[in-house]
């Protein structure tokens, strides 16, 4: 409570300087398991949402109790997987998230683990912080753990390991041994809180891993003093809705498509078409999101992930043209569109 409550300081005075702050919050489940004396935390999904339905409104009444005697006005927003991959409901999110902050209002975030499930959730809470920050273009995200930031190898493991301060390369952190060692604090470990900073700064948000125990850690990251480990935004190189499709639309399939269709969509910003397509898998409907990958030439099992798109086929209407020319699939679906999938609604990796 003490850690919680010194946070709220932290973020009331960012508020009431002016700034706009959305927190996203783990610790449902944590917080009904210990209303109800339960001696582990569940396993079983009916009892994990079970705990997460006790604990959800008493662990944001906490947050409102500490935000209303700071002069903040908070609000809960629980979110699920469906908000965040249906793009009418990411946007009518959104639009929720842009109306509180107007108001002067702090939205308490947490995902509506109620009702989801292995297969519908966010996962952690890192990721869908991270979401959040893409969906309402922040301008930094702080991901909060219990050390002081990202290390060469695991400091609880290895005394001899130091950290790192900056991060612009994430392809040098091969090299580091970032494990998925969760904390008390939430569900992700460092792994996801990496994950989390390259999405972010792929839509050109900064952000910070750093130490939520630390007193003064936060007000010095919130300062724009050096603390904990940053990752400076990169340049945005997608659209809000490709942001959206790249990271937050699940995919229903795969379509491996040959050479030349690869380096049309590739090198020439061209869309796909079926006569591109050599292979479908998976069953999807027209209107879902498909990974797009290119077949080599030793082995389709080793395709190369191009991308991602939204298919206006649905799998069992592509396999019927896959590989025909225009002509040749207008004579057998004359009112089908020309694109597999139009460059418009492809994001590539």
């Amino acid at each position: 409570m003490r850690e919680l409550a010194r946070l709220c300081d932290d973020l009331a005075s960012v508020h009431g300087d002016g700034g706009e702050v959305i927190v996203v919050t783990s610790g449902a489940i944590a917080r009904g398991r210990q209303v109800m004396g339960l001696p582990e935390r569940p396993s079983t999904i009916r009892e994990l949402q079970a705990a997460s339905a006790v604990g959800q409104g008493k662990l944001y009444r906490v947050y409102d109790e500490l935000l209303r005697e700071r002069g903040v006005t908070s609000a809960q927003v629980l979110l699920t997987f469906f908000d965040m991959s249906a793009r009418t409901h990411y946007l009518n999110a959104r639009q929720t998230l842009t109306t509180l902050l107007e108001w002067r209002v702090m939205p308490v975030i947490n995902e509506n683990d109620t009702t989801a499930t292995d297969e519908i959730s966010f996962g952690d809470n890192d990721f869908l912080a991270a979401q959040v920050a893409v969906l309402v273009a922040a301008d930094e995200l702080i991901l909060l753990t219990d050390i002081d930031g990202l290390f060469t190898a695991d400091p609880r493991l290895h005394p001899d390991a130091h950290i790192v301060h900056e991060v612009s390369d994430f392809a040098a952190l091969q090299d580091l041994e970032i494990g998925h060692t969760t904390s008390p604090l939430g569900s992700g470990g460092m792994r996801s809180k990496v994950v989390a900073a390259d999405m972010a700064t792929a839509a050109g948000i900064s952000t910070v891993i750093c130490n939520g125990l630390r007193e003064e850690a936060l007000r010095a990251v919130l300062a724009g003093e050096r603390e904990g480990t940053r990752f400076p935004a990169r340049e945005a190189r997608y659209s809000s809705f490709k942001l959206w499709l790249k990271y937050a639309k699940p995919s229903r399939g795969t379509l491996l498509i040959d050479a030349g269709a690869a380096r049309a969509v590739r090198d020439g910003s061209a869309s796909l078409l079926p006569v591109g397509v050599v292979d479908v898998l998976g069953d999807f409907d027209a209107g879902d999101a498909v990974v797009i990958a290119a077949v080599t030439q030793s082995s389709e099992e080793r395709a190369a992930t191009l991308g991602k798109g939204i298919c206006n086929y649905s799998a069992q209407e592509l396999r019927q043209v896959m590989g025909l020319k225009s002509t040749a699939v207008r004579e057998i679906m004359p009112r089908a569109t020309e694109e597999a999938v139009h460059r418009d609604y492809l994001v590539l990796d």
